[in-house]
């Protein structure tokens, strides 16, 4: 596994593997890796010849400067995970080789990224997409590697290659989840132990809706409203938004009529948790 810190040097070993003709699987992350991020890394392992991973704590996400002071670090950790997962190449760039002085370039998907996240997280998608625009251009890859619990930041990210004309196949997986239903989070160690038993009942709402809508109910507004009772009265957890929305424009439904999606964000003491399910009527 070769372990690269120069952008400029990762472009040319991507280059040279390209000219080769060995397709690159690509999965970028901010470290302390978990299951979730693992369980991308196996099926990347498993669909190309060559496995690259990322490692970099992205500062233009955060829209407030304590939670990317407080975001967890263990660089030694994720190196050996990613070995272990047969990495082949693992990038993990210094701010400065990412951002240099007098940097000034953005990228911004427009419309996706106006409700939900981009509400709450104001800049966080113009950081996202920045980075993974820039991550795509360096490391070169001919698939990408995402996972559903993110299910807004993989459609805005979808969106941005497709409208930008891309040569990348983005691959959606599912959220992986620990044994009582929480989303799998490198922001879970943060929860306090009340915090952590209380979790829970974010997936427990988001599979009430589900089950509602396979009973028959249509109306979104009163699923959304259902969900968000279940965790006023089972959580400490402050509400950011509760919705059921089109799995595509993410714009919020009044009537299920077909597939859609419930989105929720919440607050504990430490830590913002977001979760998601997609809901078919069958």
């Amino acid at each position: 596994m070769e372990v690269l810190r120069d952008a400029a040097q990762m472009h040319r070993r991507a280059s040279a593997l390209r000219a080769e003709g060995r397709a690159i699987g690509f999965v970028p992350t901010m470290g302390y890796l978990h299951e979730g991020h693992l369980s991308l890394l196996r099926t990347a392992r498993r669909e190309n010849p060559i496995l690259a991973v990322s490692i970099f704590v992205n500062p233009t996400q955060f829209d407030r400067q304590e939670d990317l002071e407080s975001y967890p670090v263990d660089l030694e950790g994720d190196l050996a995970k990613a070995a272990a997962e047969g990495a082949d190449l693992v990038f993990v760039p210094e701010q400065k080789s990412m951002y240099p002085d007098r940097y000034g370039t953005f990228v911004e998907v427009e419309g996706l990224t106006r409700r939900w996240e981009g509400t709450y997280r104001p800049g966080h998608f113009r950081g996202v997409t920045t980075i993974v625009a820039k991550l795509f251009h360096i490391v070169k890859p001919h698939r990408a590697y995402f996972g559903q619990k993110d299910y807004q930041q993989a459609c805005v990210i979808t969106r941005m290659v497709r409208d930008l004309d891309m040569d990348i196949e983005v691959v959606v997986l599912p959220t992986v989840r620990e044994p009582d239903g929480l989303a799998m989070s490198s922001r879970n160690v943060h929860l306090t132990p009340g915090e952590r038993r209380q979790a829970p009942v974010l997936y427990r709402a988001l599979g009430w809706a589900a089950d509602q809508v396979r009973r028959g109910e249509r109306d979104a507004p009163g699923l959304a409203e259902g969900m968000r009772r279940m965790i006023q009265e089972g959580t400490t957890a402050t509400i950011d938004y509760v919705a059921v929305c089109h799995p595509g424009s993410l714009e919020p439904l009044e009537t299920v009529e077909g597939p859609a999606v419930a989105l929720l964000a919440v607050r504990f003491s430490k830590v913002r948790l977001i979760d998601n399910l997609v809901i078919d009527r069958h």
